[in-house]
C-alpha cells in the first residue's frame, strides 16, 4: 500500500489521481493538500507515532509531494515514539533545505518504507522534450540556457533554488527561499528588495526598466504589442535526489511569468513538473510565450 506524506499544493491530488488504488493521505499540520481530505493529519513533532501508523495500515511505500514551509521543531510536543529520532529532525529542521530533505528520506527508508518518486507514480506529470507552444524560441535562448545552468549549479553549492530569470546574458533574478512566485512577482514595475547579494549580476534594480513595457501593457497602460523578453529557467539542482522536490510549475506560474513581461519559459527535460499542463500551454498561447522542455 502506498502513503502519500503531503505539503501544500496540486501536486498531492495529481499523483493521486493518477493511481488505480487511492493511496492514504497523510498531510503535515496546517499545510494540507489542494483538493485532497487527509485520512491523517500529523506534527513533525509526531514522526515517529506516524511511522507506527503506516505500518499498522501495512504501507509499504510512501511518496513525499507537495509543498511545505520548514516546520518549527517543538519539543515540549515531541512523543515517546518520535524521541528517538529528534537528533536528525533537529538537525534536519536546521540544516540546508537539500540535506533536510535527504533527513527525511532517510528517516522512512531506515523505517522500512520505499520513497517513491511523485513523477515515477504519475509520469505523465513530466512534458515531452521540445517545443510545446506555437512561439518560436528566440536566437539568444540557447546562451541564455547555458548561463542559467550556471546559475543552478552555484545554486547547488549553495542550497538555494531551482530557478533564476535570465534576458540577453543577464541575471535578472534567482529564486531564493520565498520561491519561484515571489522571484517572478519582483519583475514587476518594482522589485522585490532582497538582502541577498546576487554574485552573477547587480542587474536586479533594471528588472523593472528591463521589463516595465511588458508590465504596462498587463496593466492597460501600454500597447499591446509591447516586446517581450527574458527567461524564466527552472531545473533540478546538480545532485539533487529525484524522488523528492522535485521542480513544479503549473497555471500560477504561467501567469507570473506573464505578468513579469517574460518571453518564455524553459525547462530541463525529465526533471521539472508540469501542473495542468494544459493549462499553462493555454496561457502561454494566449499570452505569445514559449514553453521549451530541453
Amino acid at each position: 500500500m502506498l502513503a502519500l506524506i503531503t505539503g501544500r499544493g496540486g501536486l498531492p491530488i495529481a499523483v493521486a489521481e493518477a493511481l488505480a488504488t487511492r493511496p492514504l493521505v497523510c498531510a503535515l499540520n496546517g499545510q494540507g493538500p489542494d483538493g485532497l481530505i487527509p485520512d491523517i493529519t500529523f506534527r513533525i513533532e509526531h514522526l515517529g507515532t506516524l511511522l507506527s501508523t503506516l505500518k499498522s495500515a501495512a504501507v509499504t511505500d510512501v511518496c513525499l509531494c507537495g509543498s511545505i514551509d520548514r516546520p518549527r521543531l517543538d519539543l515540549d510536543k515531541v512523543d515517546t515514539a518520535t524521541a528517538p529520532l529528534l537528533p536528525v529532525l533537529a538537525g534536519a529542521v536546521a540544516s540546508g533545505e537539500d540535506s533536510a530533505l535527504r533527513a527525511v528520506i532517510g528517516i522512512f527508508e531506515q523505517a522500512g518504507f520505499g520513497v517513491r518518486a511523485a513523477h515515477d507514480l504519475a509520469p505523465d506529470l513530466l512534458p515531452p522534450a521540445g517545443l510545446l507552444t506555437s512561439a518560436p524560441v528566440p536566437q539568444e535562448a540557447g546562451s541564455d540556457v547555458a548561463l542559467a545552468l550556471r546559475v543552478l549549479e552555484a545554486h547547488g553549492a549553495a542550497d538555494l533554488g531551482q530557478s533564476c530569470v535570465i534576458q540577453n546574458g543577464t541575471v535578472l533574478a534567482r529564486e531564493d527561499a520565498r520561491g519561484t512566485d515571489a522571484m517572478l512577482e519582483g519583475l514587476g514595475p518594482t522589485p522585490v528588495a532582497t538582502d541577498r547579494p546576487d554574485p552573477f549580476s547587480g542587474m536586479m534594480d533594471m528588472a523593472g526598466d528591463l521589463l516595465g513595457d511588458a508590465a504596462d501593457w498587463l496593466s492597460g497602460d501600454a500597447k499591446p504589442d509591447a516586446v517581450r523578453a527574458g527567461m524564466l529557467f527552472k531545473a533540478p539542482k546538480p545532485g539533487q535526489d529525484h524522488r523528492i522536490d522535485l521542480p513544479t510549475i503549473g497555471p500560477v506560474t504561467a501567469e507570473k511569468a506573464s505578468a513579469a513581461g517574460l518571453a518564455g519559459i524553459v525547462i530541463a527535460q525529465g526533471g521539472v513538473i508540469v501542473l495542468e499542463q494544459a493549462r499553462v500551454l493555454d496561457k502561454l498561447n494566449a499570452a505569445g510565450m514559449y514553453l521549451w522542455v530541453r
